[in-house]
C-alpha cells in the first residue's frame, strides 16, 4: 500500500519554551505538533534569496522548487533578472520572481532559501522579515541564526500573532538506547564522499520512486532542508553530539511502521569537519543498506582545499566496516552527481562507476532513482527466509 507520510517525527522550535515533550520545543501556548502540522501545511510560501540565487547558497531554495513548488507562490530577488525561477534556478516551475512582498498575494509564510557558511541571517534582510511579519506571514528558517533569539523579532512575531519557525532549534537530551526496530522495516541511509553531494536528493528520489511502485516508503529528513519539505525530522548537525545517535533513533523508531524508510544523510566519514553526523546517523538509524554518493570530478573537500577525498573503495569499506559495529549493513548502490559534466560524459561516468565499484550506479536527476530503488527492494528480498516470513532484526 502507498503511504508517503513521515508521521511522528518530532519538530522544530518557534520559541523559548519549554519542549512539550523530549526534543520537541514548542512556543508558548503553540503544541510542537501544531507547528509540524504548520510546516506540511503552507500553501503559499515566498522564499527569499534575495542577493544570494546561485546554486550553492540558495540550495535550500532550488530544493524547495523541486520538490515544494506547488506550495510556493513567489521566489523574492530584488536584485535579480530572471522573471521566473526556471530562469533563476533552472527547475522547471511556474513561480515568479518577485522584488517585493506586495507583489505576491494571499502569502502565509516566508522561508529563507539560502544556507550561507555559517548560517547566518543577512543583516539587510532584518527589514524584510520584519515587513513579513507584519504582512501577517510566518518566517521559517534553517540557519544556525536563530529568529528566536531576536529580540525586536520575537516582540513583532507576538504582537502579529505570527510564528517564527526555526527548524534547526532542539531540544533532544535522550541517548540511544539501541533496542531492536521493528522487523519487517528495513532502513537505508544515503552516505557521501563529502558534503553537499545530493544525498538528501537521492533519498527523496528513492522514496518517491517506491512509492510510485505502491511500495510503503517514507524519507526520513535530519538537515534542514529536508525538514522545511517534509514538516519534519531531526536536524542531526544541532543536536548535541552526545545525543545524535538517541535523536535519530528515536525519528526511525517513530516511523518503522513503515516498510522502507529512506534516512537523509548528512556530512562524510571522513570529513575533518562533519564526520560525527555521518557517524550519528548510521549508528542511529542501523541501516540495513547503504547508497554512496559522490560528485564527478570533486577530488578534494568542499571548502578544504587542500584535503584530499579518500578514494571510493577506500570510503566504501569504512562505511561498511562503522556501519556493521551497530547492525548488519553495506553499500547497495551509487549515486553519481554528474552535474559538472556533458551527457556523454556523465554516462560513461556512471558506467565507470559501476563496472569499478560492482555496484548499481545512477545520477538521478537526469536517469531517475529506478536502479537504485530496484537495489533496495532487492534487498528485502534478500532478507526473506524461504518460508516467507523475515529474518529477525539484527541477524544477517
Amino acid at each position: 500500500m502507498k503511504d508517503e507520510s513521515n508521521s511522528g517525527a518530532p519538530g522544530p522550535s518557534t520559541g523559548h519554551a519549554p519542549p512539550d515533550r523530549e526534543g520537541s520545543p514548542a512556543a508558548t501556548g503553540v503544541p510542537a505538533s501544531d507547528v509540524t502540522q504548520a510546516l506540511a501545511g503552507y500553501r503559499r510560501i515566498v522564499v527569499i534569496t534575495d542577493g544570494y540565487s546561485t546554486p550553492f547558497l540558495a540550495k535550500t531554495a532550488i530544493s524547495l522548487l523541486r520538490y515544494r513548488g506547488g506550495d510556493v507562490a513567489a521566489v523574492l530577488d530584488s536584485q535579480a533578472d530572471a522573471a521566473d525561477a526556471r530562469s533563476l534556478f533552472g527547475v522547471d516551475v511556474d513561480v515568479p520572481v518577485i522584488g517585493d512582498l506586495s507583489q505576491v498575494q494571499d502569502a502565509d509564510a516566508l522561508f529563507i532559501g539560502i544556507a550561507p557558511p555559517g548560517g547566518r541571517v543577512p543583516e539587510a534582510w532584518r527589514p524584510i522579515l520584519a515587513q513579513a511579519v507584519r504582512e501577517g506571514l510566518d518566517v521559517v528558517s534553517g540557519l544556525h541564526d536563530f529568529l528566536t533569539d531576536d529580540p525586536a523579532l520575537v516582540g513583532l512575531a507576538k504582537t502579529y500573532g505570527r510564528r517564527l519557525i526555526d527548524v534547526r532549534r532542539n531540544a533532544w537530551k535522550q541517548t540511544a538506547e539501541c533496542h531492536p526496530f521493528r522487523p519487517g522495516c528495513f532502513r537505508v541511509n544515503t552516505v557521501g564522499h563529502d558534503c553537499t553531494v545530493g544525498k538528501m536528493v537521492v533519498s527523496l528520489e528513492i522514496q518517491r520512486e517506491l512509492s510510485r511502485r505502491g511500495e510503503d516508503a517514507a524519507f526520513l529528513a535530519t538537515g534542514q532542508t529536508g525538514i522545511m519539505i517534509s514538516g519534519k525530522g531531526v536536524p542531526a548537525d544541532c543536536v548535541v553530539s552526545d545525543f545524535i545517535n538517541g535523536a535519530v533513533e528515536r525519528l526511525v523508531r517513530d516511523n518503522e511502521h513503515h516498510e522502507f524508510l529512506l534516512v537523509e544523510g548528512q556530512g562524510s566519514i571522513s570529513h575533518p569537519a562533519f564526520s560525527a553526523v555521518t557517524l550519528g546517523l548510521l549508528h542511529g538509524a542501523a541501516p540495513h543498506g547503504l547508497v554512496y554518493c559522490y560528485e564527478a570530478g570533486r577530488d578534494f573537500v568542499k571548502g578544504l582545499g587542500d584535503v584530499p577525498i579518500p578514494p571510493h573503495e577506500s570510503l566504501i569499506e569504512a562505511l561498511e566496516t562503522v556501519a556493521n559495529l551497530r547492525h548488519p549493513c553495506r553499500v547497495i548502490g551509487v549515486a553519481v552527481n554528474t552535474r559538472t559534466l556533458s551527457p556523454a560524459d556523465a554516462a560513461a561516468e556512471v558506467r565507470r562507476a559501476s563496472d569499478t565499484l560492482g555496484l548499481p550506479a545512477c545520477d538521478v536527476y537526469r536517469d531517475g532513482a529506478g536502479v537504485l530503488a530496484d537495489a533496495v527492494l532487492a534487498l528485502r528480498d534478500r532478507a526473506t527466509v524461504p518460508d516467507g516470513s523475515r529474518v529477525p532484526e539484527g541477524s544477517r
